[in-house]
């Protein structure tokens, strides 16, 4: 039974529930390797949060190393396992929009996965880590002739085009260079993730991809995904490799998926059919879903796998088609649990907020919410600001017996709306000087990151075997001046 139900408050979001025991890690939104030890503290890998502390400062990104190739090679793994009659396995290409460095880089590398890029500055990182050109991807809705040049350069094995205009801009820059790009072609089947607006991307009204609606301007009335594979294979100076799709993020149902590859596998076999043509690769993207508070389910890799290969696997057989080689894109579902930051609490304060009587049954009833300022906020983590993103937290530098409050946990940022974790139950006693963990914040927190207020964006720790090493370097303000040309640098 749950003895701190008593403490529940009517402020708090129906899914929160007050845990049994506050003192507790909840699985599974941890990495394997964090725990608490006799005295109460977090620790990863045996290594205690204050110690990491002490030594990097806050806030601070820590990554469990152990857990990030663990999770990789758990998609490698089972995703082979389960296309291996159909298509002899499958490409896994890291996500690295979702967070990249380039110890993560050569992590990737040496799990056996491939690199999706989405920028030139991203092809820099994979570059600087050595990963070769073969085993990396671009994608992006707006490529700048730089960026396709530098594609070319480094002999990607893939360029994910995104529109009519982009392709003919690629084909002009591969043709003026005597060379040949590999394209894959970004189609938008239609499919709706259930997640956040701004994460869905496979619904026709947004900036990417290629409409496979049959509503285009073009003369004949090929739908905007149909005039690009008739476009592409006119092209001398394109290879088109196959069909791409990406139906969002932080999906947890396989359905959205097995009907976007039923979608996309009777395109590419209208397509072969129709333009005499072979399309031997499909990627179905990424988008799986993580635990960002103890309510969420994210499916293990391998229930992900089985349930899209025995879709791939009908699906080819009544269309009557040889399976392409099939590509995924998980970034989040690798990264994302295996880091939580870490922050201090600053200030404290309480306020007392009214609730409806429709809400209560009761008339005039105000309820505590206290808010826990902590020395970090939007500027390390944006997605609650922009995607009203959920998260948890936990107190990690000791144990507690004070009872649960619903807390608020909010950044030091000259906004309102900076708040880290926007419902939580923390101790009462929670106070200044204490460390918070907030964990699942691997993926977009880091990359997201800003120097809003001139703040310093934080380092990220790697730890392995007990030892913690910088894999990213936490700013300075010399850093933040060094680019402010107004004055004489002295």
């Amino acid at each position: 039974m749950n003895t701190n139900a008593a403490h529940a408050s009517p402020l708090a979001p129906d899914w929160l529930a007050v845990p049994e025991d506050l003192n507790a890690l909840q699985s599974p939104m941890w990495a394997a390797g964090v725990e608490k030890n006799d005295a109460g503290e977090v620790t990863i890998d045996g290594l205690a949060v204050s110690a990491l502390k002490e030594q990097f400062g806050t806030p601070l990104f820590v990554m469990s190393e152990s857990d990030f190739r663990s999770r990789a090679r758990a998609f490698k793994d089972a995703f082979d396992e389960a296309f291996a009659d159909i298509c002899g396995g499958v490409d896994v290409y890291y996500a690295g929009k979702s967070f990249l460095c380039t110890a993560v880089a050569t992590w990737v590398a040496e799990e056996g996965l491939r690199l999706d890029t989405c920028s030139g500055g991203e092809l820099a990182v994979a570059a600087r880590a050595g990963i070769q050109g073969a085993n990396l991807g671009l994608h992006g809705n707006n490529k700048s002739d730089a960026e396709i040049n530098r594609a070319l350069d480094m002999s990607l094995g893939r360029i994910v085009v995104d529109s009519l205009d982009e392709l003919e801009r690629v084909a002009k820059i591969a043709s003026s260079r005597g060379e040949t790009a590999k394209v894959m072609l970004r189609l938008t089947p239609g499919v709706h993730a259930h997640t956040h607006e701004f994460i869905a991307t496979a619904h026709e009204d947004q900036k990417f991809g290629l409409s496979m609606a049959g509503d285009s301007t073009d003369e004949a009335g090929l739908s905007a995904a149909e005039e690009a594979v008739a476009a592409a294979t006119a092209y001398d100076s394109i290879e088109l490799l196959g069909l791409h799709c990406h139906i969002g993020s932080q999906i947890f149902e396989p359905d959205g998926f097995a009907l976007a590859a039923e979608k996309l596998l009777g395109f590419l076999a209208a397509m072969q059919a129709k333009y005499s043509i072979t399309l031997p690769e499909l990627d179905l993207g990424g988008g799986y879903g993580i635990a960002y508070t103890p309510v969420d389910t994210p499916r293990p890799a391998a229930e992900i796998a089985q349930a899209m290969a025995d879709v791939v696997r009908s699906t080819c057989a009544q269309l009557g088609i040889t399976a392409p080689r099939i590509s995924i894109e998980p970034g989040r579902a690798i990264v994302g649990s295996s880091t939580f930051t870490l922050y201090e609490v600053g200030t404290l304060k309480t306020v007392r907020v009214d609730v409806p009587e429709s809400e209560t049954g009761e008339k005039n009833v105000t309820y505590p919410r206290r808010y826990v300022s902590v020395d970090g906020g939007m500027s390390d983590n944006a997605r609650p600001v922009l995607y009203d993103a959920d998260y948890s937290a936990i107190l990690a530098s000791r144990d507690s017996t004070a009872v649960p409050q619903l807390s608020r946990v909010v950044g030091k940022h000259c906004e309102s709306g900076d708040i880290v974790v926007r419902d939580v139950y923390l101790p009462a006693d929670v106070a200044a000087g204490d460390l918070l963990a907030v964990p699942g914040t691997g993926a977009y927190c880091w990359a997201l990151s800003s120097n809003y207020n001139y703040l310093a964006r934080p380092g990220v720790v790697a730890v392995r075997d007990g030892a913690a090493r910088l894999i990213v370097r936490g700013e300075t303000e010399e850093d933040l001046l060094n680019r402010d040309m107004g004055v004489a640098n002295v």
